[in-house]
Order: C-alpha cells, then sequence, then structure tokens
C-alpha cells in the first residue's frame, strides 16, 4: 500500500478536480459519459442527482501523501431506492418491520451508482499507472471504507450496482453479498464485422428475419423518415425536442421524469461527442426521438431514452433498436447495450448478459435473511438465462 495514504469524504462533485478524476476512467468500460466528472457534475448542479432529490454527494477518494488522487469510488447516501434499476424495497421493509422498533431505519442507505443509468462497469476507480497489485489494494481499502462509514454513521448498508466481474469477487471476498441480473445486449460479428444491417439480419432465424422486415415496413408505409444527428450537430432546439419526447413518455406513464430540460443542454453541450439522436419525422413533422450514448474508445453504444409524440405501429422498435443498430454497424461499433430489462430485445438480436451488484448489510439477521433469499433468486436467474440461451434468435454457425 501506498505511504501516508489519505482518505477524503467528499459532499460535493465540485470539491474534486475534473481533470484528475476524469483520469482515473482511463480504459475504464461504462465510464463515459455515465461516470465523468462532466456528467456527474452536472446531476448535481442541476438538482437531478442532489440532497434534495434524495441522492446526496459523499464520494470518497484516496490521496497519496503529495494530495494526488489514486483511487475514487462515487458514492450518495439515498433516502429511497428509485433510479437505481436493483431493486431492494422488499428489503428495507423487511428491515423496518423487524427492527424499527429499536429505532434502527433501513434509509438512508449508502449507494456507489451511475445515477439513473444501468450501466455495466467499474464503481472502484483506481490510477491507470498501477500496478495489479496496487490497484486490488486500492478497491480493497475503498470496499472497507463504505462499511466503515456505515458503521461509524449507523446506516443500515452499502450497494454497488452494476459492477465489473472483478470488483464483485473482491467484495465478495470481503463479506459483501453478490446479487445478478439480466440485461440484453447486442454484440457486432467477429471477427469479421457485419457489413450491413441486412447482413446482420441474415445471420437471424427466418421467423425472427421475417418479423423485424414486417415491423420496419409498418413504419416505412406510414411515412416516416429518420434523421440521425450526431451530438457535436444537435442544436439547442434539437435537445429541447427530445426533452419534449422523453418528458411526454414519462407522463403518459404518470411518472416524473429524473433528469431535466437544463440537465440535457448542459450535457448536449459539454459531453457532445458521447450522443446520437434518431429523429422520426412523418409528412416533414418530428413525431419522435430516441437517444443513444456512445464510448467510442471502448466501441460501445448505450441505449438510454426515447419518446413519441405520435402513436405509429411499431415506432418503438425502429427508433430504440434497429435504427441504431444499423447505425452502431455502420460505424464498426462493437457493442450495443439495451438497457435494463426487456425480454422482447432478444427477438431482435440483443442476448442476455448477467450483471453483477453488491451489498453489505449492517444487521446480521437481515443479511443472514438476504443472503438465503439471493441464493434462490439466483437459481431462479440461471434457469432464466438458460431458457433463453434456448431460444436465440440466430442460426447456427456454420
Amino acid at each position: 500500500m501506498v505511504a501516508g495514504l489519505q482518505l477524503r469524504w467528499h459532499h460535493s462533485v465540485r470539491e474534486i478536480d475534473g481533470q484528475a478524476w476524469n483520469a482515473l476512467l482511463e480504459g475504464v468500460s461504462g465510464a463515459r459519459p455515465f461516470l465523468t466528472h462532466e456528467w456527474l457534475l452536472a446531476l448535481e448542479i442541476h438538482g437531478c442527482a442532489c440532497t434534495e432529490t434524495g441522492w446526496q454527494t459523499q464520494f470518497a477518494a484516496l490521496h497519496d501523501a503529495k494530495g494526488d488522487l489514486l483511487a475514487a469510488c462515487p458514492l450518495y447516501l439515498k433516502s429511497h431506492s428509485y433510479g437505481e434499476y436493483v431493486f431492494d424495497w422488499a428489503w428495507a421493509d423487511a428491515h423496518d418491520r423487524a427492527l424499527s422498533r429499536e429505532g434502527r431505519q433501513y434509509f438512508p442507505k449508502l449507494l456507489s451508482a451511475s445515477p439513473f443509468s444501468p450501466i455495466p462497469g467499474q464503481r472502484l476507480l483506481t490510477t491507470p499507472e498501477a500496478s495489479p497489485a496496487l490497484r486490488t489494494a486500492l478497491q480493497d481499502r475503498l470496499l472497507a471504507a463504505l462499511q466503515e462509514r456505515c458503521t461509524q454513521e449507523g446506516w443500515s448498508s452499502a450497494h454497488a450496482l452494476f459492477v465489473s466481474d472483478e470488483e464483485a469477487q473482491l467484495a465478495s471476498r470481503q463479506g459483501w453479498l453478490l446479487r445478478h441480473g439480466v440485461q440484453f445486449h447486442w454484440t457486432n460479428r467477429r471477427p469479421q464485422p457485419y457489413a450491413s444491417f441486412e447482413e446482420f439480419l441474415s445471420t437471424l432465424h427466418r421467423d425472427k428475419r421475417k418479423k423485424i422486415l414486417q415491423e420496419r415496413r409498418k413504419v416505412h408505409d406510414a411515412g416516416v423518415e429518420f434523421d440521425v444527428i450526431e451530438g457535436p450537430q444537435a442544436s439547442e432546439q434539437d435537445w429541447a425536442f427530445f426533452y419534449r419526447c422523453y418528458q411526454d413518455t414519462y407522463h403518459a406513464h404518470g411518472q416524473r421524469p429524473y433528469l431535466n430540460e437544463a440537465l440535457w443542454q448542459t450535457v448536449g453541450q459539454r459531453l457532445a461527442p458521447h450522443w446520437v439522436m434518431f429523429v422520426a419525422r412523418q409528412g416533414g413533422e418530428r413525431i419522435a426521438c430516441s437517444l443513444l450514448a456512445v464510448d467510442r474508445a471502448q466501441g460501445v453504444a448505450y441505449g438510454r431514452y426515447w419518446g413519441a409524440l405520435q402513436a405509429v405501429s411499431c415506432l418503438h422498435f425502429e427508433a430504440c433498436y434497429y435504427q441504431p443498430l444499423a447505425w452502431c454497424i455502420n460505424q464498426g461499433l462493437s457493442r450495443f447495450e439495451g438497457g435494463a430489462q426487456g425480454e422482447h430485445k432478444l427477438a431482435r438480436g440483443l442476448l442476455p448478459v448477467t450483471t453483477n451488484s453488491v451489498h453489505w448489510l449492517a444487521h446480521p439477521g437481515l443479511r443472514h435473511a438476504v443472503s438465503d433469499f439471493l441464493m434462490r433468486e439466483d437459481l431462479g436467474l440461471t434457469h432464466y438465462v438458460n431458457e433463453l440461451d434456448e431460444r436465440k434468435p440466430f442460426k447456427p454457425q456454420d
């Protein structure tokens, strides 16, 4: 371990040097744009992830004796479990029913995550110059710091969501509970990538290919065309239209959107290369928009949000899957992550991928009960993934 290592807790993203923070993201999968200093700061200053919304910044950072940043972890003290995509409401209910008479409450809890974004990747960030041994030591120290913080403050638990396989193993060795989930990701063919969307379709079973072509034809016959707008070319008006679509979709489901227009205007300017819009037009009028986040260095695109102002059959599939996949193939990207849940994605060429989250629970009784639950949940998940594998849409390889 580094001599003179210092642990610091930061209660605002502003307290951390942006350049030093972003240096920790070098080569990290799932980090750009959703763990960049610009994104996290924008969430805070525009009131999306802040104390008032139940996301109180508690970032942990490890510095050497000179004050240089060696490792860090994005952390929030949460007063609820909204915007996480890993559900622990039942744990909270069981905890409070059993322990509220002792004055113990499940919330607040300590959470490491990219707010509102189920993007798998690292949460225990380390300097890229660290040796493998130092990297492991720094990550172990961060995990221990989370446990110590919860114990000192009397918080019920600490959680890290959508962590890497390496981090899941480290946390398990420290006694954290491991929970798995399933997402659906598309992978470009290797060693020779797809030359076109049509070539990709040719690899699917006939019934799946036929269904996709029928869905695309419905959108085409409705007179819908698409404009692809990459972030640096997107205007304030483009972002305003995207937000209108995004907001209307939330309202249609009786929900309030987590992210506001000021946030999108800011990140559209400061993180422009990381976004692509697919704007649908009908009769010359804009009627829908989907948004991708892109990490070109990693060769990955992330399906994030969409919304429509007019109802057109199969428009969702075209805007959120077929247009983005065609663009990814054209750009030579290696992977498209479709986001949380959604078994319907399987028929469209996105295959199941197991995700990890890790959980440290202070109360021994709750820890034992959740451990037992997770063992049973994991068995069911294994059967589910095996069933999905049997339903893969691709033809057998020659």
